[in-house]
């Protein structure tokens, strides 16, 4: 293959070049580790002993939060052991009279009054200073949990008593090729969490299925110092944790603690979510985390920046698609064990032609990320 004829043509070819490559070693390092992780299997006749309080902060969610109630309410989980408490997060649509509805004796319902700068961590707060439960679990109002849920999740904590506690989310699997999109984007960021987690290399976690301790959250105290960030109650939490408790933050992987949770439903809301993900990058106090999301980023400017070049220079086409096959190839063993874990093998005939536009929406989503303000809900955040 002929090389690019000009130097500022060579140099972007040989940084997309150095970049894919220490990508590609990472992602196969990666895909290595998740295939020595082992589920989490509960053990026969188990018997829960740990109080738990499920907080799920909620906003405008009347369509969703009734069949999220649903499968929590039959969770095969003693009731005495269990209780619920569903935050109204200033709403403006019918979620609270719904969930006054159920009229069950382990569901609470608190309202909360708008407040600017607090969002969705005012609402876990207040929710876990009403609870009592020593194993906090928090879901969002949208997601569906599975019957053994509690139970496996209580398994693991009395077996190895971490003190923060990471476990995988699935979204809903729905037909349009923007919810493929994003299942594929999601599956990739859960099987990096789950490797991270395992393994201890970084600390990651998804607020949509997320547990500390009691103690542990009062130790850190809650999330005083990152309360004003409008995203950050999962990630940013556990870092605090584990810095407190070094050793004692675990993944729980088992297809019975598997929550799934509501695709965006239109392309600007999907990048309003992955903004606001982006937003809290910064301010990681884990620069391992911070490096490696760097290095996902150049490397993904680096190839967008390729393909601009090969507009004048055609041969550039070429050695894009070159590198983009080599991408996908290195990704594909990753993602094969991961997405038969989800049981999601269907969809990554999409995985290639996804590609370019996961680039894109990289660039962006992390560009705007660390821009200043976005919509959420409703609420200019930033």
């Amino acid at each position: 293959m002929p090389p690019a004829k000009n130097f500022p043509d060579m140099i972007t070819l040989a940084l997309a070049q150095i970049l894919l490559f220490m990508y590609a070693m990472l992602i196969v390092w990666y895909g290595q580790l998740w295939r020595n992780l082992r589920n989490w299997v509960r053990p026969e006749h188990y018997s829960p002993s740990t109080p738990i309080s499920v907080i799920i902060p909620a906003r405008n969610e009347e369509k969703n939060i009734r069949a999220c109630l649903d499968s929590i309410i039959s969770q095969q989980y003693p009731s005495h052991l269990l209780e619920i408490i569903v935050v109204d997060d200033a709403g403006t649509d019918s979620t609270a009279d719904i969930v006054s509805s159920f009229n069950h004796p382990c569901l609470k319902l608190i309202r909360l009054s708008e407040e600017k700068g607090q969002a969705k961590k005012r609402a876990i707060a207040e929710g876990i200073s009403a609870s009592s439960g020593k194993l906090i679990v928090t879901t969002d109002a949208d997601c569906i949990c599975g019957p053994r849920w509690l139970l496996t999740i209580a398994s693991f904590y009395e077996e190895k008593r971490p003190a923060c506690i990471a476990a995988p989310v699935v979204l809903h699997n729905k037909p349009s090729l923007l919810a493929i999109f994003q299942s594929l984007d999601f599956m990739s960021l859960q099987g990096v969490t789950a490797v991270s987690v395992a393994h201890g290399i970084l600390n990651m976690a998804n607020g949509a299925n997320f547990a500390y301790e009691r103690s542990a959250y009062e130790e850190v105290n809650g999330f005083a110092g990152i309360s004003h960030l409008a995203s950050g109650d999962d990630m940013l939490l556990m870092q605090k944790i584990a810095k407190q408790y070094p050793g004692r933050v675990s993944y729980c992987l088992s297809g019975d603690v598997l929550v799934s949770t509501q695709p965006a439903a239109s392309l600007s809301e999907f990048f309003r979510q992955r903004i606001r993900w982006a937003s809290k990058a910064r301010f990681y106090q884990e620069r391992t985390v911070f490096y490696v999301l760097l290095l996902v980023y150049l490397m993904n400017i680096s190839l967008m920046a390729l393909v601009i070049h090969a507009f004048f220079e055609h041969i550039l086409f070429w050695w894009w698609g070159v590198l983009i096959v080599f991408k996908f190839m290195t990704e594909m063993f990753f993602m094969y064990p991961v997405v038969t874990f989800f049981k999601r093998r269907n969809l990554l005939w999409f995985f290639l032609p996804a590609q370019p536009f996961h680039i894109i929406y990289t660039v962006i989503a992390g560009l705007f990320g660390q821009a200043g303000t976005y919509t959420w809900k409703g609420r200019t955040l930033r």
